[in-house]
């Protein structure tokens, strides 16, 4: 059980870690530390009803293999499980070549790459496990300031309330006030680019396969969903248009919305027809120049923010989560001071390799599949053959899709493995 936490004089409190912003990420982290044993607050702008409502954020999150066990290490993927689609096989298309690559789950011995789950279920499981853990959870409430104090870091809430924490844990997205605060400059650009983000049913079953199409304007990836409630058969569109391009899709009528579906799906999913609204989310990449600043520690999309093409966004973010964990509760236990330098270094120098690399992998497929320059169609027709001929390449590829990064497993965070803090 953690501590309760302490409240000083004049609206002020005092805890081991403050976690700003309570999206997925930050929940997820705080969930995790609280667990733990630490004194956790966590402070997020939106109340939880607010994001359970389908328009806060209508898309689906591919969760990993490896992330799966952050969550349920954290208390979550209980309360998620019947809700989330496996993904059982995955297939890459470039536009209408005969090349594709294909990946089974059952060659690489694992339970599935990963599953499909709404975001909206994801943030109702996470509420439903904070309702369960000692974790204090401050929403709504703005954070206005951040400052320097003799022990540690302090946030004022627009309420003037101020929290001081030994680690402030910066979780709240990509435009982060925390990282303003901070100074902590960011490289970042527009990719010109627009997702329609949307549900739809389809006559046929799936089949947990999920299949990413290369366009010229952009991806087009359809991920497998479970049923609806009246047994319809469903999946995730994430549909890539040149920025500007998508409204037009958008603002049609859903006859002739669903025709330009039925196009790009084809017909080996038989009738597809939109569930819902869709949705429109511009599209770009941004990376923080560093991960820390004293007693703070960016997290997801606060650090990190890389386009959709392999559905990695959380993923990555859940293996900050998992070593900045590991790393925190091992230096509590040993009684040395959670927000120390050395401890934010490691966790600054393991974590900025592994998202550079991701976001360099994802910025370059995008690059090199959105176009219809006849001499890169074949020298990408040549890569995906040559993929599919070569088995450790294809389990490089398998292994990164599961969230294992292609390494050593035993290098990998505790929880990334399936293990305890």
């Amino acid at each position: 059980m953690a501590r309760k936490t302490k409240r000083k004089e004049n609206m002020e409190m005092a805890t081991e870690v403050l976690v700003a912003g309570g999206g997925p990420s930050g929940l997820t982290m705080a969930l995790l530390l609280a667990a733990a044993g630490l004194d956790v607050v966590c402070v997020d702008r939106a109340a939880p009803e607010e994001q359970l409502q389908e328009k806060f954020d209508g898309r689906t999150t591919a969760i990993s293999a490896a992330s799966k066990n952050v969550l349920a290490a954290a208390g979550v993927w209980a309360g998620l499980e019947e809700h989330a689609c496996p993904i059982l096989d995955i297939r890459v298309a470039d536009g209408n070549s005969p090349h594709f690559l294909h990946f089974d789950s059952g060659e690489s011995g694992a339970e599935a790459f990963g599953w499909i789950v709404e975001n909206r279920l994801l943030r109702r499981a996470l509420f439903a496990a904070v309702k369960k853990s000692s974790l204090r959870h401050i929403a709504p409430a703005e954070i206005t300031d951040f400052e320097h104090t003799q022990s540690g870091i302090a946030a004022a809430l627009k309420t003037g309330e101020k929290i001081e924490a030994a680690l402030l844990i910066a979780a709240d997205g990509r435009n982060s006030p925390a990282r303003t605060w901070a100074g902590i400059d960011t490289v970042s650009w527009n990719y010109g680019q627009e997702a329609i983000v949307c549900c739809v049913a389809h006559e046929k079953d799936h089949e947990y396969v999920a299949v990413e199409h290369f366009m010229p304007p952009g991806p087009f990836a359809v991920l497998p969903m479970t049923d609806s409630e009246d047994g319809r058969h469903r999946s995730s569109v994430v549909w890539t248009e040149h920025g500007g391009g998508a409204e037009r899709f958008t603002k049609m009528k859903k006859q002739a919305f669903d025709a330009a579906l039925q196009m790009r799906f084809g017909p080996h999913l038989g009738k597809v027809s939109l569930i819902g609204e869709a949705m429109i989310y511009p599209l770009s990449l941004m990376h923080a120049k560093k991960y820390t600043a004293p007693r703070m520690a960016l997290l997801g999309e606060a650090a990190h923010v890389i386009h959709p093409i392999a559905g990695q966004g959380l993923n990555l973010s859940m293996r900050d989560i998992a070593l900045l964990a590991e790393l925190v509760v091992d230096h509590r236990r040993v009684g040395l001071d959670i927000g120390a330098p050395v401890l934010l270094g490691q966790y600054q120098r393991l974590r900025k390799t592994d998202n550079m690399l991701m976001a360099a992998m994802t910025d370059g497929l995008n690059r090199l599949f959105s176009n219809n320059i006849r001499p890169v169609r074949r020298l990408r027709a040549l890569g995906l053959g040559m993929v599919n001929r070569l088995p450790p390449l294809k389990r490089f590829f398998a292994a990164q899709a599961m969230g294992f990064g292609g390494g050593k497993a035993e290098k990998l965070p505790r929880l990334l493995r399936g293990g305890k803090l």
